[in-house]
């Protein structure tokens, strides 16, 4: 009897001291769980903040890393053009050569297909577009620009003994209008009713109206003062509206593009700004004669 009374003592000695363990490890386990909470919030508070960019994201660092500014152009007289030799001149080739020696960098120019320029940019294939880029909404939406550096605008390009015929146009319906692929030109003209023929470049739109294959084309008020008139290849071709009047728009301002929120842009604004206090922008223009378009204040 006695020996059953013990068992059962004993027996109910263990059961309290296992419901016992039992809530303590309970209150461990919600313990763990509350010290986990805090190293969490410590890990979150130190992560990378994903708004501001990462170490190594800087466009000048990868541009001086690598020692070339790749500049994408065009063949666009005045601003970017190659010499007898086959060096590309210009007032933007001759300011871009400018640019990467202030960043103590060579300077290589990429002739790019004007309607892929921003593939060719976000693909690193090139590190800036600077030919002549008219600053419109689609492009400040699609890349990084830099101030304004010059002013132009849109002209119709016809030939000389008609030129009569295009003074007073309101609008090019029924003409065919050579234009450069992806161009402000090109917008300007469609605008107007025209039916456009896209080519490669500005200077084969004075190809087609030389040829009699297109009754005019929209350029650049800057090219064709450099390219077409007396003592020029296109003796025969003279330029008429001011389609930016005829649209009732301002003049074009050009500006350097590069990658969406690249530091290139500030290195070449402070350029710019140097460029204009020295005189270094005036005496270039005045090479190529675009001294009145440049922008100086």
């Amino acid at each position: 009897m006695k020996k059953k009374l013990l068992a059962l003592l004993l027996a109910l000695t263990m059961g309290l001291t296992l419901a016992a363990c039992s809530n303590g490890d309970n209150t461990a386990d919600k313990g763990t769980d509350a010290s986990a909470a805090p190293s969490t919030a410590a890990e979150e508070s130190t992560a990378p903040d994903a708004s501001k960019p990462a170490e190594g994201d800087s466009d000048l660092a990868y541009v001086k890393e690598k020692g070339t500014l790749v500049v994408g152009i065009t063949n666009f007289e005045p601003m970017d053009y190659q010499d007898a030799s086959g060096e590309w001149i210009g007032f933007d080739a001759d300011m871009a050569k400018a640019f990467a020696a202030s960043l103590g960098v060579n300077v290589e120019f990429s002739e790019i297909n004007w309607d892929y320029k921003v593939f060719e940019l976000d693909g690193k294939t090139i590190d800036c577009v600077w030919n002549g880029m008219t600053l419109n909404d689609e492009v400040m939406a699609a890349m990084s620009t830099s101030v304004p550096y010059c002013v132009n605008a849109q002209v119709l390009v016809v030939p000389t003994d008609k030129a009569a015929e295009f003074t007073d146009l309101a609008t090019l319906e029924g003409l065919s209008v050579a234009v450069e692929a992806g161009s402000a030109g090109e917008d300007a003209a469609e605008a107007l009713g025209a039916s456009t023929t896209p080519v490669q470049k500005q200077s084969d739109t004075l190809l087609e109206v030389s040829a009699g294959a297109s009754d005019a084309a929209v350029i650049d008020l800057l090219m064709a003062g450099a390219m077409i008139g007396e003592g020029t290849s296109y003796d025969n071709l003279t330029f008429t509206l001011n389609l930016n009047t005829v649209q009732g728009l301002d003049s074009e301002n050009y500006g350097v593009g590069f990658r969406t929120g690249s530091d290139l842009v500030e290195a070449f604004n402070d350029f710019w700004a140097a460029s204009v206090t020295d005189g270094t922008a005036l005496s270039t223009a005045e090479a190529y004669g675009v001294q009145e378009s440049v922008i100086l204040d």
